[in-house]
């Protein structure tokens, strides 16, 4: 087995939120890992719909009180945890009023796409990357699920590239078939270039902040590949398969987990 540990980014985990097959399969694949014997930590965004109360979810002060600078504005980044006891497992959560205070995890109650979702997800990122090295734990593969998490791999592999935490770090990316419907805001490539990406990183995203021309970012970036849900877009699929980056097709639910553990040591070993 090649690395112990592994780093869940995820949009979202149930039962903090309804049963969808990203929540679901997030709820149950980091338990599965660490079952086989590797050490985890899973994160999501701490939406306004999670009960903090029923959820028993309490702020970590001493991983709390950092500011997060989106587009020149300052966001307090606020860090909160709770526990899957029949897992044993702890779910860390990013939070912060201007982001995630609202109801909607992704759309509002007219079920149109926020305008600011480029920000929350590179607050998003950005904030498990700094908690992540305030706990001093370094992950051997880090695994995105959801379009909220698709630029991490950018970030890890410029942004973060020089940070001993990370610099060794290998990214997967599962695609699903969660497309979000309204482009991204037209500034969003701006955005990632004031945090230090390049301009060659972001020359898609500058004429199309599409779902599918992120989905492409993300892959540009990944170590490897898994096609999370049984029909992905097949723009997309016909781009993961032209990369040639280690992939993993689509898993059935009774094997998916036992399949996603040795594709993991296949992207630790690829080059």
């Amino acid at each position: 087995m090649g690395a112990k540990r592994i780093l869940f980014i995820n949009q979202e985990i149930s039962p903090y939120l309804p049963s969808t097959e990203i929540s679901k399969l997030c709820r149950e694949l980091p338990q599965g890992i660490l079952e086989r014997g590797r050490e985890i930590r899973a994160f999501m965004p701490k939406y306004g719909s999670v009960n903090e109360r029923r959820n028993q979810l309490h702020e970590v002060i001493r991983l709390s009180g950092m500011n997060l600078i989106i587009d020149d504005t300052d966001h307090p980044l606020i860090i909160k945890v709770a526990s899957i006891q029949s897992a044993r497992m702890q779910i860390y959560f990013i939070d912060n009023d201007d982001y995630f205070a609202r109801k909607g995890t992704v759309v509002n109650d007219k079920n149109e796409e926020f305008e600011d979702n480029d920000e929350r997800s590179i607050f998003y990122v950005r904030g498990v990357m700094e908690t992540v090295k305030k706990l001093r734990w370094i992950p051997d593969l880090i695994h995105c699920h959801g379009w909220m998490a698709a630029i991490t791999g950018l970030y890890i592999k410029r942004m973060y590239a020089d940070d001993p935490c990370f610099r060794n770090a290998k990214v997967v990316y599962s695609v699903y078939d969660d497309e979000f419907k309204k482009p991204l805001d037209a500034k969003f490539a701006n955005k990632l270039k004031m945090d230090g990406a390049l301009d060659k990183d972001v020359s898609g995203l500058k004429k199309d902040t599409s779902f599918v021309e992120l989905t492409k970012l993300a892959i540009d970036f990944a170590d490897g590949v898994i096609q999370g849900s049984e029909t992905i877009n097949p723009v997309v699929a016909d781009y993961i398969a032209a990369k040639k980056v280690p992939f993993l097709p689509h898993q059935p639910i009774e094997s998916y987990i036992d399949a996603y553990n040795k594709f993991y040591d296949v992207v630790l070993e690829s080059k």
